[in-house]
C-alpha cells in the first residue's frame, strides 16, 4: 500500500495505491476505476509512444504510462496549458507555435539528401508532441508569448532540411518572442522522452541567424563591467 497525491483544480487531494509499484498510468486507472470515477487524465497508447499522458511530478514533466510512482508523488498537469479537468490539458496553444515559428518546408527544391544529412534531424523528427519541452521551460512564466522549445526545434528540423529553398524565411519569424529569448537552461532537453535536445537546436539556430545578419537584441542590454553596454 502507498500514496499519491494529485493536485485537482488547485485541490491536492491523496489517494491509497494497493499495491507499491507499477506505473504511474496504471495507478491513475485504478483510482478512476475503484475509487473515484470523476478522476479526469489522457492517455492512449500506453507505450511511450503518443506522448498524450504527460504529467508533472514533483515538479517535473513525465510519461504516466512510462513513469514508476513512488510514495507521496504529487501528479499535477503540464504547466502553461488551459486544464480542462484535474489532468487533462487544452494542447492547442502550443500547437498554434507552430504557425507562428511557421515550422515546416517554405519553398521547396530538389535536392539529393544523403545519410549523413537525414542523421542530422532525424531525432527532432522523433517528437511525440507530448509538450513535456513546453511545460518545462521557464520563460514562459515571464514571456507567455515565447514560441517554446517545441516549435524551436521543428523550425531547426526544416532549416537543417536541403529541400528548404527559403531558410531565411524561417529564420525571419523565430526573432520576436524566439531564439533570443531562451536561457539555454536545458530543462526542456532533460524531460525530453525521446533524447531530443531543443537546447542545441536553439543554440543552433542562433548560428544560422548570425548568418543572415542577426545578432542577439539583448546584448546591447549587458553590462560588462564598464556600467552599462557597448
Amino acid at each position: 500500500m502507498t500514496t499519491i497525491k494529485i493536485n485537482r483544480q488547485d485541490e491536492v487531494i491523496e489517494y491509497t495505491i494497493p499495491f507499491k509499484s507499477t506505473t504511474l498510468l496504471k495507478a491513475l486507472f485504478h483510482i478512476k476505476q475503484q475509487e473515484d470515477n470523476t478522476l479526469t487524465f489522457s492517455s492512449s497508447c500506453r507505450s511511450g509512444v503518443c506522448g498524450t499522458c504527460a504529467v508533472r511530478v514533483n515538479g517535473k514533466e513525465v510519461l504516466a504510462c512510462s513513469y514508476n510512482f513512488q510514495k507521496d508523488d504529487l501528479v499535477e498537469p503540464l504547466a502553461y496549458h488551459e486544464v480542462q479537468r484535474d489532468l487533462k490539458v487544452n494542447k492547442q496553444k502550443v500547437r498554434e507555435t507552430l504557425r507562428t515559428s511557421t515550422a515546416w518546408l517554405q519553398s521547396h527544391q530538389e535536392a539529393n539528401i544523403s545519410t549523413t544529412q537525414v542523421q542530422l534531424t532525424e531525432k527532432q523528427t522523433d517528437c511525440i508532441l507530448c509538450d513535456s519541452c513546453y511545460s518545462s521551460c521557464p520563460v514562459l512564466e515571464v514571456n507567455p508569448s515565447f514560441i517554446g522549445p517545441f516549435a524551436l526545434t521543428r523550425a531547426y528540423r526544416y532549416t537543417s532540411d536541403p529541400r528548404e529553398g527559403n531558410i531565411q524565411a524561417i529564420v525571419d519569424n523565430i526573432q520576436t518572442n524566439g531564439i533570443w529569448d531562451c536561457t539555454l537552461c536545458g530543462n526542456c532537453t532533460e524531460v525530453c522522452p525521446q533524447g531530443i535536445d531543443p537546447k542545441m537546436d536553439i543554440t543552433m539556430l542562433r548560428g544560422t541567424a548570425t548568418q543572415f545578419g542577426y545578432t542577439d537584441p539583448n546584448f546591447q542590454a549587458m553590462d560588462f563591467g564598464f556600467g552599462g553596454g557597448f
